[in-house]
This record gives structure tokens, C-alpha cells and sequence, in this order.
């Protein structure tokens, strides 16, 4: 089911034009969940319509999110899906915030 659900939220992901959607594997380094999605948009409105999609989608399928975080902040989302955890940002907070180098430091 996990890697199914990874599936349906980076397609979603890919058909709204996000961009550079990166997968990380954690579930060997966190209890937090099994995979991250990590992902931009253009601008605080692409993000917040990113995130609305994959809600919007997954809830046809009666897939709903355990907590949405800093919907209102303007500059990154985040949506836990239990296993699964999405984070939606704008490109300059990605580069801020740069969690996929972090998550490689963990994993060393």
C-alpha cells in the first residue's frame, strides 16, 4: 500500500508541474515515517495548489492526511500521510531549509 500511495502523490505531484520531486528513504534512519517527498513550486500559490491537489485527490479515495502544517506561512507544507510525509516548498525556503542533504548526512 505504501509504495502505491508514494506512487499516486508524486504523480499528482508531476501532473501540477511541481518541481524536483525528490523520494528519500527513512525508514531505516526515523521512526517519523518510511519515505519523504520533498518537492518546489513556482510561488506560494503553486505550492498551496500542490498541496490542495494531493488532498483533493487522495481524499477520492478516502486517503486522508494525519495533519497538514504551515499551509498559511506561504512558503512550505508539510502533509503526513503516516508512512509517508510531503514536503511542499517554494525554492528559495528548499534551498533554505536544504533537507535532502541533510537527510544524507543522517544517513552516513
Amino acid at each position: 500500500m505504501e509504495n502505491e500511495l508514494l506512487n499516486k502523490i508524486i504523480k499528482i505531484l508531476d501532473s501540477k508541474k511541481a518541481i524536483n520531486i525528490k523520494t528519500i528513504d527513512i525508514k531505516d534512519r526515523s521512526s517519523l515515517a518510511d519515505y519523504m517527498i520533498i518537492t518546489s513550486g513556482t510561488s506560494s500559490t503553486h505550492i498551496k495548489s500542490l498541496a490542495d491537489n494531493v488532498e483533493e485527490d487522495l481524499k477520492k479515495e478516502e486517503i486522508y492526511p494525519n495533519k497538514i502544517e504551515g499551509y498559511n506561512t506561504n512558503s512550505w507544507i508539510l502533509m503526513d500521510y503516516g508512512d509517508i510525509i510531503v514536503n511542499i516548498f517554494t525554492e528559495e525556503e528548499r534551498e533554505n531549509y536544504n533537507l535532502e542533504e541533510l537527510w544524507e548526512k543522517i544517513n552516513k
